[in-house]
């Protein structure tokens, strides 16, 4: 092996073990709040992975215990699918040196694209009716992010502010239009601030388990397709090379004669469309139907931000990363986590403190850190040895 080739080998290890003590920082940052709660943090994480469904994979167990696993392993899948769409929503942009904090609006806009294509037009076949709700879902994602893409690009307007701000306008958008007397508002429920319920030819069908009980999706079919194609744009791509000299050296992408603009603008929109994608897949493969109450409460879109940065925007690390995540969220929900062991209304701020502990840990570029205690140490060791 080169010389090249052993630094990028190195280079790759020690950011995956950064990924893996960031992870672990975290859960010793729950684990005191657990003792905190005067609970024990082992048994704690032990219900969590357990309501996540994990235990499905134990052999041996009683028929019940079986059951019960299959359940949460099949919401836990289920919530994989918008996760590892969000994670990518905020991946791509970054390739381009831009930090899309909207994840949460362009999910909400997709999920509002796919409601109404998916209540309000009828006789397609169920194929056609699916395929068009969820193009369009990720259509008007990426419009929204695009708004972001063509300020930047053309008057160096910040995205973070810009995205901060459309997440806001997005959840107002979708209050107006499902709320009390709202164009969009269920006109069977006129008291409930609710959309249409989609029909059923647009629900993406369950491939295991139960409908009625949030039953794992076909949708689960997009994470190996998605991670394929984004893998393939940046490594085996002219488009994915320029993505990642515009986010590397803006200037000398310019000088180099790549359009740097294009590229802004592209990274958005193929991150846009992503998380209009996740929310699609939501709407269409469990919710069904869209209240208001749920656009203010929603918090989905901002997880994307802490599972792109932990898994360091590669296609295997937002994969590994978004599953982390929804084994914790759907761990710790109050359906699935045992209450002997941690109060459920308490647990999903672990979640969020989870979340906070590693973006500040990437943020302190944690890496460069182990790198330089890394050199440190074996220059200590050097020292020692020699004298």
């Amino acid at each position: 092996m080169s010389g090249h080739g052993k630094d990028r080998l190195r280079q790759q290890a020690l950011t995956g073990l950064t990924s893996v003590g960031i992870v672990a920082l975290a859960g010793v940052a729950g684990a005191l709040l657990i003792l905190l709660a005067g609970r024990n943090p082992i048994e704690t994480y032990g219900a969590i992975l357990s309501g996540a469904g994990l235990g499905w994979f134990i052999p041996g167990q009683s028929a019940s215990h079986y059951t019960q696993a299959a359940f949460g392993l099949q919401q836990t899948l289920g919530l994989l699918v918008p996760l590892v769409l969000l994670g990518f929503a905020v991946a791509i942009p970054y390739r381009a040196g831009l930090f899309n904090i909207g994840g949460q609006g362009q999910l909400i806009m997709g999920s509002i694209a796919a409601v109404w294509f998916g209540s309000a037009i009828t006789g397609l076949p169920a194929p056609a009716h699916i395929t068009l709700a969820v193009v369009m879902g990720a259509v008007l994602g990426a419009l929204w992010a695009a708004i972001a893409g063509v300020l930047r690009a053309w008057l160096g307007t910040n995205e973070v502010i810009v995205t901060i701000m459309l997440n806001y306008i997005a959840i107002w958008v979708g209050s107006f239009l499902f709320g009390i007397g709202g164009p969009l508002q269920n006109e069977a429920q006129p008291t409930q601030p609710v959309s249409e319920t989609v029909a059923e030819s647009a629900r993406i069908p369950v491939i295991w388990g139960s409908a009625a009980l949030q039953g794992l999706h076909a949708g689960i079919f997009l994470v190996p397709i998605v991670v394929g194609v984004v893998w393939l744009v940046q490594h085996r791509t002219t488009v994915g090379f320029e993505t990642a000299a515009v986010g590397s050296n803006v200037e000398a992408s310019r000088y180099l004669g790549i359009p740097v603009s294009r590229r802004y603008v592209m990274a958005m929109v193929f991150g846009g469309a992503l998380a209009g994608l996740a929310g699609a897949m939501e709407i269409l493969g469990w919710q069904f139907r869209i209240a208001t109450a749920d656009l203010h409460a929603s918090q989905l879109g901002f997880v994307g931000i802490a599972i792109a940065l932990l898994g360091r925007n590669t296609p295997i690390g937002v994969v590994l990363s978004a599953f982390l995540f929804a084994v914790l969220i759907n761990g710790s929900s109050n359906r699935n986590l045992d209450p002997s062991a941690f109060p459920p209304e308490l647990a999903s701020y672990l979640t969020l403190i989870g979340q906070g502990v590693i973006i500040l840990l990437v943020s302190l570029n944690a890496e460069r850190s182990l790198d330089f205690l890394r050199r440190r140490l074996a220059r200590v060791l050097r020292r020692k040895v020699a004298s």
